[in-house]
Formats: structure tokens, C-alpha cells, sequence
């Protein structure tokens, strides 16, 4: 086995597969990585047993020329040492050779470090996704569907199936949900040319957030793939296998309220940073609570205290309040979390009474959401 290539090129690579490589792996060969090199590209492999990621690097792209003096073949390198090395190199050109007794051999410029590796023909062979159950979407889409959802599940283990995010597409309508219990983000996206259903496959939050980390910001297309307990995001460079979450997803469709007694069109950038000043003088123990109130005039009161610190209060106007007046006390970072979230400029929440649910929605048609449940204080 024998190539050359950029350590940038190759640095890259090697960042997106150490996600999915875990020391505390009960399988040893999985601490390592996995390299192959055939005349078509090298392919870097990590694998957890929950997520598995293949990162691909063709010999050539366009007219660039990534990968030279290639000698197809394959080994298991030690995770833990070949990224740090690969990092530290003196110059961008890294020469790799492995003899036949599964010695790697790197150079770069006058650096030469020998590293002792393990045949690849003991790496697990990745679980195998039909594309029989499949569709594609644009991949800032699916970065936009990610950011907008996975931040509210449960970061609690008390009920495993909320640590995900639960997927759905019925009528090429793509709808993520995630809830913690005490709020929940949903987004949905229409999708064409799409025919599947997906009654609910629910991803793990840790697996999307790692998914979210690596892949390109570039104009493309990820083509995502099930079967029974598996799900597959695969891009021309990009192979992201993970496991899917035992269990039914409860229905989140009741909890969304279909009345309102008090609305508020806002200005989200402004209510953000109020809520951040809010939050300042909030008791920690209590999940930074503060009050919002509503005043004559299209004003509203945020506020909060503290008896060990003081208190805060501030008015802003709103740009449209309609409805009841309104006391309720909520987390000042689960509104924060939601605003910044819908990404939207101008917002209108919806209320319909201190003690229920509220909705939070863009200003405009996006079918983002955000609920948030209150707390009692008042």
C-alpha cells in the first residue's frame, strides 16, 4: 500500500471519521481507522457500533489531482496517534507506505514516523442500506431541518426516545420534531419527486449533531436511506451510517394548542436580547424563570429576580399585541433557544392562558415551531 496526498486534503477526512471512534468500544480493532486506498481514492473509515462514517477522497477532481503514486491496499491505524501526527507535519505533502507486516511508513518534508498498524481484513464490514426505502434532500436544507430541532431534545436518560429526533414524511411533506418534555421545535419541508413514507424513525440527537458538524456547506444533495433499525446519509464524499432509536415516539400533535387568547408580533432580535439581560439576575436553580406581562400601548414587562442578587425589570414595544392581558412565567433559555432557532426577524407568539403551552412561529410562512411550556409563579 503506497500514496501521496495533501495533508490538508487528508486532515480533513480524518476529522470527519474521529467523530464516530470511541475508546470505550468493546470491539478493539475499533479504536482504529480504517484506510483504503484504490485507484479511484482513498476511503477513511470510524465506527462506534452506533454511528459509522466512510469519508471519501477521489484521486482526482476536476482537473486537480488529490492522491499520486497510488499502490491499492488497505490498514487499521491506531486512532488515537495518526490524527496527531498527520496534524504536526512539517510541510503539506505526506507520503504513506505500509509494508507487508502492516507497518505505516509517513513522511513529510525531513519528519518520518513509523506507526505500527493491524490488518484490515479484521475491520467489520458496515452494515449493508438497500436504497429501496430512500429520498434526497439539498444539504443546507437538511442542516436547516437539524439546527432547528435537535437542540430541544432530552439530555436526560430517563426516557431514551426523547434523547432523538423523531422523523416523519407523509404526502413528500418531511416533517423533524424534537421535545424534552418541557418544549418542542418541530420543522417541515416539502419535498418533491418523493413517494416513501416514513411513519416515525426517530435518530439519535448525538448522531445529528455529528452529522450537522460535518457536513459541506456547499450546494449539494444527501441522499438518506432506511432499513428497520438503521439510517444512512450518504453524499459524494460522505458515508454516515447510524442507528436508529428502539421505541414509539409519543404524539406531539395534541400538545400544540388550537386557540390563542393573546397574541404578540415582536421584533426577535430585540425580545432575544431582553430576554439575555432578563436571564442575568434569574435564579439558576429555577432554570433562569422569568415573567413576561403585558402593558397598554403594545408594551410588554420582562422581568426577573433573584433574593440573593436583585431584580430586573424592562418594558419594549411590541409591533402588534392583540388579546387578553397576560402574566407568565417561563425558562428565559428555552425562549432564547426558540427564537434563535426559527431564524425568522419578526415572530408572533401565541398564548392561550398563563398555565398552557405557548407557540412560537416566524412571521412569515415558514412552518417552523416552537413550544414552550410555562412555569407557575405567578
Amino acid at each position: 500500500m503506497k500514496f501521496t496526498i495533501s495533508r490538508n486534503l487528508l486532515m480533513n477526512s480524518i476529522n470527519n471519521v474521529s467523530v464516530a471512534i470511541s475508546s470505550r468500544t468493546a470491539i478493539p480493532i475499533l479504536t482504529g481507522m480504517k484506510l483504503q486506498i484504490t485507484k479511484e481514492g482513498l476511503t477513511l473509515t470510524g465506527s462506534d457500533s452506533n454511528i459509522s462514517i466512510e469519508s471519501f477522497i477521489p484521486t482526482q477532481t476536476d482537473e486537480t489531482i488529490n492522491i499520486e503514486n497510488i499502490v491499492p491496499g488497505s490498514i487499521v491505524v491506531q486512532a488515537q496517534y495518526f490524527p496527531q501526527i498527520i496534524r504536526k507535519l512539517p510541510e503539506n505533502v505526506v507520503h504513506i507506505e505500509v509494508d507487508d507486516q502492516a507497518n505505516m511508513s509517513i513522511r513529510s518534508g525531513k519528519a518520518h514516523f513509523t506507526l505500527n498498524g493491524i490488518n484490515a481484513e479484521e475491520y467489520p464490514q458496515l452494515p449493508v442500506v438497500t436504497d429501496d426505502e430512500s429520498f434526497t434532500i439539498q444539504t443546507d436544507l437538511l442542516k436547516s431541518l437539524i439546527r432547528q430541532t435537535v437542540f430541544a431534545i432530552s439530555v436526560m436518560e430517563t426516557r431514551p426516545i426523547l434523547t432523538g429526533v423523531n422523523v416523519q414524511l407523509n404526502d413528500s411533506t418531511l416533517t423533524f420534531t424534537a421535545t424534552d418534555g418541557h418544549r418542542l421545535a418541530s420543522r417541515e419541508v416539502f419535498l418533491q419527486d418523493t413517494t416513501i413514507t416514513i411513519q416515525s424513525a426517530v435518530i439519535p440527537g448525538s448522531s445529528l449533531n455529528e452529522l450537522y458538524k460535518i457536513l459541506d456547506d456547499k450546494e449539494e444533495t444527501v441522499k438518506i436511506s432506511l432499513t428497520n433499525n438503521l439510517i444512512l446519509f450518504k453524499t459524494e464524499s460522505l458515508y454516515f451510517l447510524s442507528r436508529l432509536l428502539d421505541g414509539k415516539y409519543p404524539e406531539t400533535s395534541s400538545l400544540i394548542p388550537d386557540e390563542q387568547q393573546t397574541m404578540l408580533h415582536v421584533n426577535t432580535q430585540q425580545l432575544i436580547q431582553t430576554v439575555d439581560r432578563a436571564a442575568l439576575l434569574a435564579s439558576r436553580d429555577r432554570n433562569q424563570v422569568i415573567k413576561l406581562e403585558t402593558k397598554d400601548n403594545n408594551v410588554i414587562e420582562i422581568s426577573s429576580e433573584s433574593l440573593e442578587i436583585g431584580e430586573v425589570v424592562e418594558e419594549i414595544n411590541v409591533i402588534e399585541h392583540s388579546g387578553d392581558p397576560l402574566q407568565i412565567s417561563f425558562s428565559a433559555k428555552y425562549l432564547h433557544d426558540g427564537l434563535r432557532a426559527i431564524e425568522s426577524d419578526e415572530v408572533r407568539i401565541t398564548f392561550s392562558g398563563s398555565m398552557r403551552p405557548f407557540v412560537i412561529r416566524p412571521n412569515n410562512d415558514d412552518p417552523v415551531l416552537q413550544l414552550i411550556l410555562p412555569v407557575r409563579t405567578f
